[in-house]
This record gives structure tokens, C-alpha cells and sequence, in this order.
């Protein structure tokens, strides 16, 4: 499991950054963005967050558990291969928030139906909000 913990933490630590150190104008008209410099133009794209949620059903034997999470995890695979998935990882504390998927896809029905498909939800281990996210095109993700 540490092995997972340390992309989540880069990932984590590349979010703050961008957050921090990209803050241009808001002149934002079809997806683009000009910098204060009015020099570079920077074309956005959107992309869907999911927030992966403690959810109701976690008395689960450790059986049961891991078998969970084995398909948690095949899912996932399968969703990064079709090109769906671009980021899946889990925090590295206990609390009530146990990680995040970030999807490209071409609305939040289709991440919705995307996300469903994961055993961890169905099963209620999980619970999921959806959140459309920004950023430049190009700049994390193709």
C-alpha cells in the first residue's frame, strides 16, 4: 500500500503548485484564458474530479474487503487502458476522504456512469461526488 502513497502525494503536491502559481486573468472566453502579461494565450480544458468518499457499507469482512478492492483496482485499470482514467490514487490518512479519479470525459453523465461501474461504489464501500475541474490544455494532461 506505501507504495501508492507516494504518486498520491506528488499528485497532491503538483496540485497545490499549479493552483499556486498559475493565477492568470479572467478574460475567459471559449475555454481560453490570458495571462496578465496579455502575452501568452492559454487554452483550457475541462475535466471531471471525483472525490472518493468513506461510504455506508464498510463492515465488510476482510475478505469480502479485499476482494473489493481488487476489483476497485482492476476497474480502475481498465478505465485508465480506454483512456478514460487519467489519475487514481488514495490519501495517505484514515479520514472520511480516501482519494481521488480524475476522468476525461464529455460530461458528468458519462463520468457518473463511469464511476458506477467501480465494485467500491456499487458495493457502498465507497461513496463519490463529481466535480467539473479546469486546467490548461497540454500542461498535466493531453
Amino acid at each position: 500500500m506505501s507504495s501508492k502513497v507516494f504518486p498520491a502525494l506528488l499528485l497532491v503536491g503538483f496540485l497545490i503548485l499549479l493552483i499556486v502559481s498559475f493565477r492568470p486573468s479572467h478574460n475567459r472566453s471559449a475555454n481560453t484564458i490570458t495571462t496578465a502579461a496579455d502575452t501568452t494565450k492559454v487554452v483550457m480544458k475541462k475535466y471531471w474530479m471525483v472525490l472518493l468518499k468513506k461510504g455506508p457499507q464498510r463492515n465488510q469482512d476482510t475478505a469480502l474487503a479485499n476482494r473489493i478492492q481488487q476489483k476497485h483496482i482492476a476497474n480502475i485499470e481498465r478505465l485508465a487502458k480506454s483512456g478514460k482514467m487519467l489519475v487514481a490514487g488514495p490519501f495517505e490518512d484514515d479520514g472520511d476522504l480516501r482519494g481521488i479519479f480524475i476522468l476525461d470525459c464529455a460530461d458528468s453523465a458519462e463520468a457518473n456512469a463511469l464511476v458506477r461501474t467501480d465494485t467500491a461504489i456499487i458495493s457502498g464501500r465507497l461513496d463519490y461526488e463529481i466535480k467539473a475541474w479546469w486546467t490548461a490544455k497540454n500542461c498535466v494532461f493531453k
